[in-house]
């Protein structure tokens, strides 16, 4: 099919927007039904009104679930579970794809998977992301590993964690994080965000890593 060929040998990557895809349509009249032919024929497969993939026919690589993340719904950047599973800290295998944003809490259930968004407080979305490189000038945000497991308590806040004995129960009985991960995190890192979110929850966190660590707070002096 020459239109797809077309298409290809202009577009390099495998996530596209409608822009780019209808730029790339530049000579062909009518590029809206274009889109719905290609759409029709698995050419294309629409991630979302406006996000598009290219079919396995055509596809010269893996999209990139991550990259999808930070489009099909903004502003955003992956965090919570992924980002946790991302890192190493917890085991469990992550199939939906989290993310953080300063919008409303949404889901969208697409033809790769499922994307969900919890949103929090501007201030706290500001700090602790990190840009990956994938290549190909290919890059995605992703939450730091002190913000994607701060992000986690403050989505599962008022679920009674109200001690340091209770906050080590559910680090290592529910989210089952190796405590030597737990170690190399940055209680001042944790300290900060637990500012911006006013949380006593992740403060805890802090203080826990900073024993883990047997470092002292800033501007306390040794004994």
């Amino acid at each position: 099919m020459k239109m797809i060929e077309t298409i290809r040998n202009r577009i390099d990557r495998e996530e596209l927007d409608y822009q780019i895809l209808v730029a790339s349509l530049g000579d062909y009249a009518r590029p809206r039904d274009k889109i719905s032919d290609l759409l029709e024929k698995g050419c294309i497969v629409r991630i979302k009104k406006g996000l598009y993939v290219f079919g396995d026919e055509y596809r010269r690589r893996p999209y990139s679930r991550e990259i999808l993340a930070n489009l099909i719904y903004g502003p955003s950047y992956i965090s919570l579970d992924f980002a946790l599973q991302h890192y190493g800290l917890i085991p469990e295998r992550v199939e939906a794809l989290t993310s953080v944003t300063t919008g409303r809490s949404r889901r969208f259930f697409t033809p790769v998977g499922l994307f969900t968004y919890h949103r929090i407080p501007l201030e706290a979305f500001r700090i602790g992301m990190d840009r990956v490189e994938i290549g190909d000038g290919m890059a995605f945000l992703v939450a730091e590993p002190e913000k994607a497991l701060a992000d986690k308590l403050n989505e599962i806040r008022g679920s009674g964690i109200r001690s340091r004995k209770e906050l080590d129960a559910y680090l290592g009985e529910n989210l089952r994080i190796d405590p030597d991960a737990l170690k190399k995190l940055n209680p001042e890192k944790l300290a900060e965000i637990a500012r911006r979110y006013q949380s006593r929850g992740i403060k805890m966190l802090s203080d826990l890593v900073r024993g883990m660590r047997g470092t002292k707070k800033k501007g306390v002096p040794s004994a």
